[in-house]
């Protein structure tokens, strides 16, 4: 099983978003998620939070918040838990050029409409209510959202 983690980056009223358009062969072609990736060996998940949100985006967290663990089931991309973030501290300059898509600051009114997962939507809007005990499976069929547990 794949385990990644996942960050929203708020900045005033918005939250710094990746559009992923870059990659071959990306599960998240042409959907806006936050930042963060899969873990490397003996890492743990703070550690892999640190190390993917500074690699794709050049800042370095000095806050941030764990909100819980998302269980990913595909038929097509394999089983994931993904581990749930958000920071609204950091120092450094944004990266110019993300190797994986287009990153930007969005409206954090406008977020649930931006083409992403649709089960996405099941744990960005508790998370930016700012919940932080989301745990959640989500089951899918390509890219169809079939169960939620």
């Amino acid at each position: 099983m794949k385990k990644t983690t996942l960050c929203y980056i708020k900045k005033d009223d918005s939250y710094l978003m990746l559009f992923r358009n870059k990659k071959l062969q990306d599960e998240n072609e042409g959907k806006w998620v936050g930042v963060g990736g899969k873990f490397e060996k003996d890492e743990t998940a703070d550690e892999c939070l640190l190390r993917e949100v500074f690699e794709e985006t050049g800042l370095t967290l000095t806050s941030y918040t764990f909100h819980g663990i998302i269980g990913f089931h595909s038929d097509e991309w394999g089983e994931e838990d993904m581990y749930l973030y958000s920071a609204d501290a950091y120092t450094g300059d944004l990266v110019a050029s993300c190797p994986e898509g287009e990153l930007r600051f969005i409206k954090e009114n406008e977020i649930l409409s931006l083409p992403m997962w649709e089960g996405d939507k099941y744990f960005l809007a508790p998370l930016l209510n700012g919940e932080t005990d989301i745990k959640m499976d989500l089951y899918y069929k390509g890219n169809e959202l079939v169960e939620i547990k």
